[in-house]
């Protein structure tokens, strides 16, 4: 049995979302911000119920004489009652809910409980205790760690990701401090890699710019050309560079540090003078030329005060190594027999799910487990389904077989999994998914599949591609944009200061010495003020009306966007693509096409939750049919920006 994944993507074809866009499904939990070392294996072990004797029912308890964590933050009660849920009157049973959060999430529980019972085991072995203490120390030392509060940082997490103080308690924090005390005496931290941590977090940085090409000969072309004129790279980075993200603003990329990434760019970055072109670099399979823009001074950092960060960081590293070889050690040395997906087995030994060294896992500490972890997001999976198959009893429609292999192919045409004939390969598009994303056709068919042929079926007539969505299509696409440097401040009165310093001194160099200090959105801030070129029809108008005003070299006014407020300077004007509208007209219609049904879609079913009445027992929440006006349901954006997929300027 192989360690789990974090994560798991849905299909490409996402439902949609019960609040916005987004179909509600929830995804298992990701770790937060970048934060410090929270092991692959934290994110999936979870308290064992009922299927240990009393003694092991939970790891604190196990591990402890002390009032354990369990007792410190108890779990959520549940409903007692074998209703979780009615839509519409309709009920959705505690056994159905069970079944389907076993269906959804059986095999990746199974997984995490085995995790869990060999960490569990070892550290009976070892004497190995993780005590409440221990936990709330964990808990204070990483909100410490974002100077935050105690309070504050649990808020954050239950907020912004969703893991409640049990959770974080039980399944992240207990393992993490589990594993470290097993993997602490294997773990160093030498002098030599303090230093190169400092280096890397303080010291001198260069501002360069790049070209990326896959062509050895193409790069040796660009290298001749730049030598001879450094000043076109921007230029000819635009016109060359596969490097997508940095080719967008003539090659800028994030100032380049020591020991973060490929040491032959490292070496090559800090060896070059402002404005000196660099050699060819191999790198992979492509081939990449520098221009050095400038050297950032080491930041003025007292060592001392910043040194046991940097052990934190550097033994967080560490310790995810540990952690994987440690985990190869327990399951190589283990005997683990997965009775779940043998059948053979589970006729032998019914009721049980997996043995870890003969000690059984029970299917019904199975269920349970799945419905404790996954039962809120599965039963609004439930409620979701239950919603459309009501809707489309109503309207008098069902999805057949031929629309499901439809959606399927649409998928897979959007994907670009064809056939020779150029049409959607379901067999291909199926197995992919399978493969690639770790879904069973029947979990694929049934949560994504189906919910959006179900709301395409509701939609289907709403939806309309009308010649001023495809002029603004074509417009948006390969018309004209404006070439800007831009400066994102967080509130007015600082917009009103930078803004006004800019006036002073109108310059362009000056403009980006500004950008640099004061913008808080990190890619303007990195690249002195560079963004790509603002086109037509791209999501905002009044940005859209501002550049397009400006004329080369004239600084904007203070645009508000949102909670943000941004500062233009113009740089000049693209060229439109020479194109007619005619030759990419069926590209338009389509994409068009695709994009408002999404957006209908979307509007369809939120009108389908605002307008029943759920009564949500595992969550405690209800909703009843709220008043809409008549002209609601038929509003679908026509504004929005109308790209086709894969085009690029």
């Amino acid at each position: 049995m192989s360690l789990p994944e974090t994560s798991r993507k849905d299909a490409t074809s996402r439902p949609l979302g019960t609040r916005s866009m987004a179909w509600a499904w929830k995804h298992q939990i990701g770790w937060l911000l970048g934060a410090a070392v929270i092991l692959t294996i934290a994110f999936q072990v979870r308290s064992l119920e009922g299927d240990r004797t009393a003694k092991a029912d939970s790891p604190l308890q196990a591990q402890t004489t002390k009032k354990s964590s369990s007792e410190t933050l108890p779990r959520v009660g549940r409903p007692k009652h074998d209703v979780m849920a009615l839509v519409n009157g309709q009920d959705i049973s505690r056994k159905d809910l069970l079944e389907a959060c076993l269906a959804r999430h059986g095999e990746t529980v199974l997984e995490s409980l085995v995790n869990k019972r060999l960490i569990l085991n070892h550290c009976e072995k070892r004497g190995i205790a993780i005590t409440s203490e221990d936990i709330a120390a964990e808990i204070d030392r990483m909100a410490a760690r974002f100077q935050l509060g105690r309070e504050q940082w649990l808020e954050m997490l239950e907020k912004e990701r969703d893991i409640t103080p049990q959770e974080y308690a039980r399944d992240i924090v207990w393992p993490t401090l589990a594993l470290r005390k097993l993997a602490a005496a294997d773990l160093r931290v030498p002098d030599t890699e303090i230093d190169k941590e400092f280096e890397k977090q303080y010291g001198a940085m260069v501002r360069a710019r790049l070209i990326a090409v896959g062509n050895a000969d193409l790069a040796r072309q660009l290298h001749a050309q730049l030598t001879a004129q450094p000043d076109n790279f921007a230029r000819l980075a635009i016109e060359h560079s596969i490097d997508i993200n940095s080719a967008s603003v003539g090659g800028l990329i994030q100032p380049i540090r020591r020991h973060v990434g490929d040491l032959n760019i490292e070496k090559e970055a800090f060896s070059l003078q402002p404005g000196q072109i660099s050699s060819i670099i191999s790198v992979a399979n492509q081939f990449v030329i520098l221009k050095c823009e400038g050297h950032i001074e080491p930041r003025q950092v007292n060592r001392a005060e910043v040194e046991q960060k940097l052990v934190e960081k550097i033994s967080d590293d560490k310790l995810r190594e540990l952690a994987h070889h440690l985990f190869a050690q327990l399951q190589a040395s283990a005997t683990i027999q997965n009775v779940f997906n043998n059948p053979q087995l589970r006729e032998t030994m019914p009721g049980v799910v997996a043995t870890v060294n003969g000690d059984r896992i029970t299917l019904n500490a199975l269920r349970q487990e799945c419905m404790l972890r996954h039962g809120e997001e599965v039963l609004e999976t439930e409620i979701s389904q239950l919603l459309l198959e009501q809707s489309l009893k109503q309207a008098k429609l069902t999805v057949t077989d031929a629309d499901l292999a439809a959606e399927v192919r649409h998928a897979a045409e959007l994907a670009g999994v064809l056939d020779d004939q150029g049409d959607g390969d379901l067999s291909k598009w199926l197995e992919t998914i399978a493969n690639q994303r770790g879904l069973k056709r029947d979990q694929y068919m049934r949560d994504s599949v189906w919910p959006s042929a179900a709301l395409k079926k509701l939609t289907a007539e709403e939806v309309q591609v009308t010649n001023e969505d495809i002029q603004k299509g074509f417009e948006a696409n390969y018309g004209q944009r404006v070439r800007c440097h831009a400066i994102v401040l967080g509130t007015m009165r600082r917009a009103q200061e930078v803004w006004n310093k800019a006036r002073q001194n109108p310059t362009l160099n000056y403009f980006g010495d500004l950008a640099e200090e004061y913008s808080i959105e990190p890619s303007s801030k990195a690249l002195r003020g560079e963004v790509p070129p603002i086109g037509r029809f791209g999501g905002q108008p009044q940005l859209e009306d501002v550049a397009f005003g400006l004329e080369p070299n004239q600084l904007s006014g203070i645009v508000q966007v949102g909670d943000k407020f941004i500062i233009l300077r113009c740089e000049g004007r693209t060229e439109r693509i020479d194109v007619h509208q005619n030759d990419v007209q069926s590209i338009l219609q389509k994409d068009i096409l695709e994009k408002k049904m999404r957006l209908a879609m979307a509007e369809k079913f939120d009108l389908i939750r605002e307008t029943s009445r759920i009564d949500n027992y595992l969550s405690g929440t209800s909703s009843a049919p709220a008043a809409r006006s008549p002209n609601a349901q038929a509003s679908v954006r026509r504004d929005t920006a109308v790209q086709p997929t894969g085009t690029q300027r």
